[in-house]
């Protein structure tokens, strides 16, 4: 008997008998939840708070690429090199690049840091890569395998890697009581998974994110001046986005420190305009308003009656090639 080919070779990619490689995976994105799901599906990983990256081996070489599409692989050598010692001829990670602190907690602004800063170009040597996901692998696209069988092909992949690369553990027990000692030890929160999920592209509630402490990036849409603050920065005003348009969501003062505060004037002041991005009812007598360009990530407990953030904590400038998706407000968001 004769068999039939399965799937014709792509001439680009000869050495592939099966799927295609992509050349990009849109990726998958967890959706915000108050309370952990009571489904016995989901498992539980740590949430990294970093930059989101799919690390691509190629039988050409290594590309590292940003949630947005842009190449970083120049920012993340070590990354690069150990993703070449993994011995397989093609595969597509998806996980997060992030900076630990001595107890092993992700720092979002110590990774900045490494990097040079917002919008740097310098190499990191402190960045890791932590990988929760696989989607292909030697010519098999596995984005319609389920969760379960994919990290265990990763976890075979990397497993007992401590260097640049390594795997996102699971957490084992009660989702609630994983959720609470998160919190406890400082963590920023937890991701929820379902095990028998497809890996499919965007927002979906196959993934789902409860946070400790609220984060979320914001635009800066100008500064108040202060003669006592340093640098002369006293807060930053911020918006989120309502509809077609910008909702004034309030101010930070706290989280910066003086060359963050002299670096955010500096930028703020070439950004500097007469006409307001938002509508604003505060003092205006020394407020400095910038176009929406800069985007901030912010810490904050809760949102006020009147729509504005409660002890907010700035924790560091979002890179827009980063495709940091700034908040936006809808009927649910301040209930």
């Amino acid at each position: 008997m004769r068999g039939s080919v399965r799937k014709r070779r792509d001439p680009q990619q000869p050495n592939l008998l099966l799927d295609p490689m992509p050349y990009r995976v849109e990726p998958a994105l967890a959706l915000l939840k108050a309370k952990p799901p009571s489904d016995q599906r989901y498992r539980a990983e740590v949430k990294i708070d970093g930059y989101r990256l799919a690390v691509h081996i190629e039988p050409t070489g290594v590309r590292i690429i940003t949630r947005g599409g842009h190449d970083w692989t120049h920012r993340f050598p070590a990354i690069a090199d150990e993703a070449r010692k993994l011995g397989v001829a093609s595969a597509i990670l998806d996980g997060e690049a992030a900076v630990l602190d001595d107890q092993g907690r992700s720092d979002f602004g110590a990774l900045q840091r490494s990097l040079g800063g917002r919008g740097g170009r310098l190499p990191s040597s402190s960045s890791i890569y932590v990988a929760f996901d696989l989607l292909y692998l030697d010519g098999h696209d596995l984005q319609k395998m389920e969760l379960s069988s994919r990290r265990h092909l990763l976890e075979q992949l990397i497993a007992d890697r401590d260097g640049p690369i390594r795997f996102s553990e699971e957490i084992e027990g009660e989702g609630g009581a994983i959720f609470r000692a998160a919190c406890e030890h400082g963590l920023e929160g937890v991701i929820f998974k379902d095990a028998d999920s497809t890996y499919r592209s965007g927002r979906t509630a196959d993934w789902i994110k409860v946070k400790c402490i609220a984060s979320e990036s914001f635009f800066i849409v100008g500064y108040e001046k202060s003669s006592t603050a340093r640098g002369g920065l006293g807060s930053l005003l911020l918006a989120a986005r309502k509809k077609d348009g910008l909702q004034y969501v309030g101010s930070v003062g706290t989280g910066f420190k003086y060359n963050d505060a002299v670096e955010l004037r500096a930028a703020l002041d070439k950004l500097a305009t007469k006409r307001p991005a938002v509508a604003y009812n505060g003092r205006r007598k020394n407020v400095v308003w910038a176009k929406p360009t800069l985007i901030a990530e912010i810490e904050y407990r809760a949102w006020t009656d009147d729509g504005k953030l409660r002890h907010a904590s700035y924790k560091g400038l979002r890179d827009i090639q980063d495709d940091a998706s700034v908040f936006k407000i809808d009927e649910e968001t301040l209930m």
